[in-house]
């Protein structure tokens, strides 16, 4: 009797373990988005100080900064193809290390030098967290549902870690030097790569009954599909950024002074992360299709109502605009999984990633060319116009989605 094996007992045990293994790799992924998206951000709060401490140019300093975001967007696809050989799991902990160990070079740099090749080491461990986390969680949750609300999930976090870390590092420098500050954000690197290690399911990928379950559900993917999808979020990941740099100098325009900006962009960014979280869910009830032409619309209409609205009404909508303008992005990001098909999701996470960031590097870049000609109000209604090109584009998409159901079905 005691030796007779309790069938309940053991049917019970696996999917508990399956369920835990979730909850850890969805925890692990959001860490490393939080984490890896503050340290990328917090740039921003530490390229004023570097500038004064080492009498740096104007130039001098996009090349910090373009130094950083031109390895995370350049080195994605590498890292999804090395996961393949080294492990996913070893790659995205490794990159978060060498991410820490970049901001302790960071800490001691006596010069232009050694600031540039901490932040190109910066930039080669933050290119494995969006490849590499995405596809963990879209592996661990695809064999029993859930794949698009817990990327929303995953970008939520990101957005509360731009939010927090840089804030937080903010405040520390009030009190403690630029050097400490940067140390502390090396150790906090550290430290996240050792949760990682601990956190992340012991094997990661999804074992073969989950594989079976994947092949049977979701088929081979869409090569066609795919790239409409890239095509879409890069336009979508342009407009965002192309804005984001436009509204200080609109807000400027209407009389805003430096805290109004600051307050401005808090209330954009707070609805953005609510936005990204909402419209995972939202695409997930009522479809990629229709959530996409719903965020798309509405973001173009609010953009156009930012250059004819006074500053206080302005303010006012701007949490709506900001739950629009970044709501797309968590929807996109939930159709990757299914239109790349089983074994090529890190390779499709990194393609996607690669067009979104570089799309939003370049935005800046061309449309402030054309707002030096048109001015400002014309390339920010550009920007809304750009917009239009994404709904078609939604379309194929799902197209694609549905070729690969039906696939799935006749298999």
């Amino acid at each position: 009797m005691n030796e007779t094996t309790n069938p309940i007992s053991s049917a019970q045990t696996v999917p508990t373990s399956a369920a835990s293994d979730r909850r850890r790799a969805l925890v692990a992924g959001c860490g490393a988005h939080a984490i890896h998206d503050g340290l990328t951000d917090v740039i921003y709060v530490l390229l004023p100080l570097w500038q004064a401490q080492f009498g740096l140019s104007l130039a001098q300093v996009g090349l910090l900064r373009g130094a950083y975001a031109g390895m995370m967007a350049g080195f994605q696809l590498l890292a999804s193809r090395a996961a393949r050989r080294w492990g996913r799991e070893r790659l995205l902990v490794g990159g978060t290390a060498l991410a820490g160990v970049a901001y302790l070079l960071a800490g001691q740099a006596g010069g232009l030098g050694v600031l540039l090749l901490a932040l190109l080491l910066g930039g080669l461990g933050a290119s494995t967290q969006h490849p590499l986390a995405s596809s963990l969680i879209s592996d661990t949750y695809e064999a029993n549902g859930g794949v698009k609300q817990a990327l929303s999930q995953y970008n939520f976090a990101g957005d509360i870690g731009k939010t927090l870390i840089p804030g937080l590092i903010g405040l520390l420098l009030t009190v403690i030097s630029w050097r400490a500050s940067v140390t502390a954000l090396g150790l906090l690197g550290l430290l996240t790569a050792g949760l990682l290690w601990w956190l992340i399911p012991v094997r990661g990928e999804p074992d073969a009954v989950a594989g079976k379950a994947r092949a049977v559900v979701h088929g081979r993917g869409s090569a066609s599909g795919l790239r409409a999808l890239i095509v879409t979020g890069t336009l979508d990941s342009a407009v965002r950024m192309g804005f984001l740099t436009f509204l200080p100098f609109l807000l400027k325009e209407k009389g805003a002074g430096t805290a109004g900006i600051g307050l401005a962009l808090t209330m954009l960014f707070v609805g953005g992360a609510f936005g990204k979280l909402l419209c995972g869910y939202l695409g997930a009830r009522i479809g990629m299709v229709k959530t996409v032409w719903l965020t798309e619309f509405t973001t173009a209409v609010l953009i156009v109502m930012a250059v004819y609205l006074p500053f206080y009404p302005l303010m006012v909508m701007l949490p709506l605009l900001g739950l629009a303008l970044n709501g797309t992005s968590s929807v996109l990001y939930g159709a990757v999984p299914e239109l790349a098909g089983p074994g090529k999701r890190e390779q499709a996470f990194a393609v996607f990633y690669t067009g979104t960031i570089g799309g939003g590097a370049l935005a800046p870049v061309l449309f402030g060319s054309l707002g030096d000609v048109t001015g400002i109000p014309v390339a920010v209604m550009l920007l809304a116009a750009t917009l239009v090109l994404t709904l078609p584009l939604s379309w194929c998409v799902q197209r694609g989605l549905d070729a690969d159901a039906r696939l799935a079905q006749d298999r």
